[in-house]
Protein backbone atom coordinates (compact mmCIF):
# COMPACT_ATOMS: atom_id res chain seq x y z
CA UNK A 1 0.00 0.00 0.00
CA UNK A 2 1.31 3.53 -1.23
CA UNK A 3 1.87 6.08 1.53
CA UNK A 4 0.08 8.98 0.79
CA UNK A 5 1.73 12.36 -0.16
CA UNK A 6 1.75 14.65 2.89
CA UNK A 7 2.25 17.84 1.29
CA UNK A 8 4.26 18.93 -2.19
CA UNK A 9 7.32 20.77 -1.18
CA UNK A 10 10.77 20.57 -0.84
CA UNK A 11 12.57 17.91 0.43
CA UNK A 12 13.42 18.19 4.10
CA UNK A 13 15.34 16.29 6.18
CA UNK A 14 13.14 13.98 7.87
CA UNK A 15 13.72 12.73 11.50
CA UNK A 16 12.64 9.08 12.41
CA UNK A 17 11.37 7.77 15.93
CA UNK A 18 10.85 4.49 16.27
CA UNK A 19 7.90 3.89 19.35
CA UNK A 20 8.70 0.59 20.60
CA UNK A 21 8.29 -1.96 23.38
CA UNK A 22 7.88 -5.89 23.25
CA UNK A 23 5.48 -5.84 26.15
CA UNK A 24 1.64 -4.79 25.04
CA UNK A 25 -0.68 -1.67 26.62
CA UNK A 26 2.10 -0.14 27.26
CA UNK A 27 0.81 3.40 25.27
CA UNK A 28 2.66 3.06 22.09
CA UNK A 29 -0.06 4.06 19.50
CA UNK A 30 -1.12 6.60 22.03
CA UNK A 31 1.62 8.22 22.17
CA UNK A 32 2.88 8.16 18.53
CA UNK A 33 -0.58 9.55 17.65
CA UNK A 34 0.16 12.31 20.29
CA UNK A 35 3.19 13.60 19.20
CA UNK A 36 1.75 13.54 15.69
CA UNK A 37 -0.35 15.77 16.31
CA UNK A 38 1.96 17.59 18.42
CA UNK A 39 4.21 17.72 15.73
CA UNK A 40 1.61 18.94 12.92
CA UNK A 41 0.93 21.64 15.53
CA UNK A 42 4.33 23.08 15.95
CA UNK A 43 4.07 23.44 11.80
CA UNK A 44 6.18 19.68 11.03
CA UNK A 45 4.73 17.51 8.69
CA UNK A 46 4.06 14.33 10.64
CA UNK A 47 3.69 10.71 9.66
CA UNK A 48 2.50 7.90 11.54
CA UNK A 49 3.45 4.61 9.81
CA UNK A 50 1.17 2.01 12.07
CA UNK A 51 3.38 -1.84 12.17
CA UNK A 52 1.05 -3.44 14.61
CA UNK A 53 -0.93 -5.83 12.70
CA UNK A 54 -4.34 -5.07 14.92
CA UNK A 55 -3.51 -1.63 12.81
CA UNK A 56 -5.03 0.87 15.96
CA UNK A 57 -3.39 3.99 14.66
CA UNK A 58 -4.43 3.48 11.18
CA UNK A 59 -8.12 2.51 13.10
CA UNK A 60 -8.43 6.38 14.78
CA UNK A 61 -7.43 8.31 11.48
CA UNK A 62 -10.43 6.32 10.23
CA UNK A 63 -12.56 7.67 12.72
CA UNK A 64 -10.97 11.22 12.50
CA UNK A 65 -12.37 14.57 10.35
CA UNK A 66 -9.14 16.11 10.32
CA UNK A 67 -6.75 15.23 6.56
CA UNK A 68 -3.59 15.15 9.16
CA UNK A 69 -1.47 13.53 9.86
CA UNK A 70 -1.28 11.12 7.85
CA UNK A 71 -1.09 7.31 8.84
CA UNK A 72 -0.65 4.76 6.82
CA UNK A 73 -0.76 0.70 7.83
CA UNK A 74 2.19 -1.33 6.59
CA UNK A 75 3.47 -4.77 7.21
CA UNK A 76 6.99 -4.73 8.46
CA UNK A 77 8.65 -5.78 5.41
CA UNK A 78 7.57 -2.50 3.40
CA UNK A 79 8.77 -0.14 6.02
CA UNK A 80 11.94 1.23 4.01
CA UNK A 81 9.05 1.73 0.94
CA UNK A 82 6.69 3.43 3.60
CA UNK A 83 10.01 5.60 5.42
CA UNK A 84 10.97 6.77 1.68
CA UNK A 85 7.55 7.64 0.22
CA UNK A 86 6.97 9.88 3.53
CA UNK A 87 10.41 11.44 2.98
CA UNK A 88 9.33 11.89 -0.76
CA UNK A 89 6.01 13.46 0.07
CA UNK A 90 8.01 16.01 2.54
CA UNK A 91 7.50 14.60 5.74
CA UNK A 92 9.20 16.00 8.84
CA UNK A 93 8.65 13.48 11.23
CA UNK A 94 8.26 9.91 10.93
CA UNK A 95 6.54 7.84 13.91
CA UNK A 96 6.85 4.17 13.46
CA UNK A 97 4.27 2.49 15.79
CA UNK A 98 5.52 -0.94 16.40
CA UNK A 99 3.52 -4.12 17.18
CA UNK A 100 4.49 -6.03 20.54
CA UNK A 101 5.90 -9.79 20.43
CA UNK A 102 7.97 -8.92 17.30
CA UNK A 103 11.39 -9.12 17.52
CA UNK A 104 12.65 -8.50 13.93
CA UNK A 105 10.29 -6.39 12.92
CA UNK A 106 11.35 -4.66 16.39
CA UNK A 107 14.99 -4.14 15.20
CA UNK A 108 14.13 -3.01 11.86
CA UNK A 109 12.00 -0.34 13.10
CA UNK A 110 14.70 0.31 15.53
CA UNK A 111 17.58 0.37 13.20
CA UNK A 112 15.75 2.93 10.56
CA UNK A 113 15.16 5.52 13.41
CA UNK A 114 16.93 8.19 14.60
CA UNK A 115 15.90 8.16 18.22
CA UNK A 116 13.79 5.51 19.82
CA UNK A 117 10.87 6.32 22.81
CA UNK A 118 9.79 3.28 24.85
CA UNK A 119 6.31 3.46 26.79
CA UNK A 120 7.12 1.88 29.91
CA UNK A 121 3.96 2.04 32.62
CA UNK A 122 5.87 2.19 35.99
CA UNK A 123 4.39 -1.14 37.44
CA UNK A 124 6.54 -4.06 38.71
CA UNK A 125 5.06 -6.30 35.53
CA UNK A 126 6.12 -3.73 33.19
CA UNK A 127 9.50 -2.64 34.59
CA UNK A 128 10.52 -6.55 34.51
CA UNK A 129 9.38 -7.11 31.05
CA UNK A 130 11.73 -4.07 29.82
CA UNK A 131 14.62 -6.49 29.58
CA UNK A 132 13.74 -7.34 25.81
CA UNK A 133 13.19 -4.17 24.74
CA UNK A 134 16.69 -3.18 26.46
CA UNK A 135 18.30 -6.00 24.57
CA UNK A 136 17.23 -5.07 21.32
CA UNK A 137 17.63 -1.20 21.76
CA UNK A 138 21.33 -2.22 22.53
CA UNK A 139 21.80 -4.28 19.03
CA UNK A 140 19.68 -1.18 17.18
CA UNK A 141 22.72 1.08 18.85
CA UNK A 142 20.54 4.05 18.52
CA UNK A 143 20.02 6.47 20.78
CA UNK A 144 16.82 5.58 22.97
CA UNK A 145 14.66 6.94 26.02
CA UNK A 146 12.07 5.20 28.39
CA UNK A 147 9.33 7.49 28.86
CA UNK A 148 7.35 6.51 31.67
CA UNK A 149 3.53 6.79 30.88
CA UNK A 150 -0.22 6.33 32.54
CA UNK A 151 1.81 7.09 36.06
CA UNK A 152 -0.68 7.88 38.68
CA UNK A 153 -0.99 11.37 39.50
CA UNK A 154 0.82 12.56 42.71
CA UNK A 155 2.40 8.78 42.71
CA UNK A 156 5.89 10.76 43.20
CA UNK A 157 7.38 7.63 45.38
CA UNK A 158 6.20 5.27 42.36
CA UNK A 159 8.00 7.34 40.14
CA UNK A 160 11.36 7.30 42.18
CA UNK A 161 11.24 3.42 42.62
CA UNK A 162 10.76 3.22 39.06
CA UNK A 163 13.44 5.14 37.66
CA UNK A 164 15.42 3.50 39.82
CA UNK A 165 14.47 -0.20 38.37
CA UNK A 166 15.14 1.20 35.18
CA UNK A 167 18.65 1.87 36.00
CA UNK A 168 19.55 -1.85 36.39
CA UNK A 169 19.33 -2.22 32.19
CA UNK A 170 21.10 0.81 30.99
CA UNK A 171 18.19 2.97 29.30
CA UNK A 172 18.43 6.63 29.75
CA UNK A 173 14.71 8.08 31.17
CA UNK A 174 13.26 10.63 29.17
CA UNK A 175 12.68 13.67 31.78
CA UNK A 176 9.35 13.87 31.24
CA UNK A 177 6.43 11.60 32.67
CA UNK A 178 3.35 11.31 31.01
CA UNK A 179 0.22 10.61 34.00
CA UNK A 180 -2.70 8.88 33.77
CA UNK A 181 -4.92 11.06 32.67
CA UNK A 182 -9.06 10.25 31.33
CA UNK A 183 -8.59 13.09 28.42
CA UNK A 184 -6.04 10.95 26.60
CA UNK A 185 -9.12 7.72 26.28
CA UNK A 186 -11.43 10.25 25.76
CA UNK A 187 -9.90 12.26 22.66
CA UNK A 188 -8.89 8.97 21.21
CA UNK A 189 -12.66 7.37 21.20
CA UNK A 190 -13.71 10.47 18.78
CA UNK A 191 -10.62 10.67 16.29
CA UNK A 192 -8.65 13.22 18.60
CA UNK A 193 -5.62 13.81 21.13
CA UNK A 194 -5.49 15.09 24.43
CA UNK A 195 -3.84 18.46 22.72
CA UNK A 196 -7.25 18.88 20.65
CA UNK A 197 -9.48 17.38 22.95
CA UNK A 198 -8.75 19.36 26.03
CA UNK A 199 -6.11 21.79 24.79
CA UNK A 200 -5.53 23.98 28.22
CA UNK A 201 -5.52 20.49 30.25
CA UNK A 202 -2.31 19.16 31.80
CA UNK A 203 -2.56 15.91 29.24
CA UNK A 204 -2.29 18.38 26.61
CA UNK A 205 0.75 20.01 28.17
CA UNK A 206 2.90 17.25 28.94
CA UNK A 207 2.58 15.69 25.68
CA UNK A 208 3.84 19.24 24.32
CA UNK A 209 6.83 19.06 26.78
CA UNK A 210 7.36 15.63 25.56
CA UNK A 211 7.68 16.61 22.14
CA UNK A 212 9.72 19.70 22.61
CA UNK A 213 12.27 18.14 24.63
CA UNK A 214 12.42 15.16 21.68
CA UNK A 215 12.81 18.32 19.00
CA UNK A 216 16.11 19.22 21.14
CA UNK A 217 17.52 15.40 21.14
CA UNK A 218 16.96 15.23 17.43
CA UNK A 219 18.66 18.39 16.86
CA UNK A 220 21.83 16.79 18.57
Amino acid sequence: MPLPATQQCNKVEMKTIAIKSQKGGTGKTTTALNLAVAAEKAGQTAVVIDLDPQASAAGWKDTRRAEMPVVVSVPPARLPQALQAAQEGGAALALIDTAPHAESASLAAAKAADLILIPCRPGILDLRAIGMTAEIVKLAGKPAFVVLNAVPPGATRLLADARAGLAVHGLAIAPIAVEQRAAFGHALTVGLTAQEFDPDGKAAEEIVQLYEWLQTQLRQ
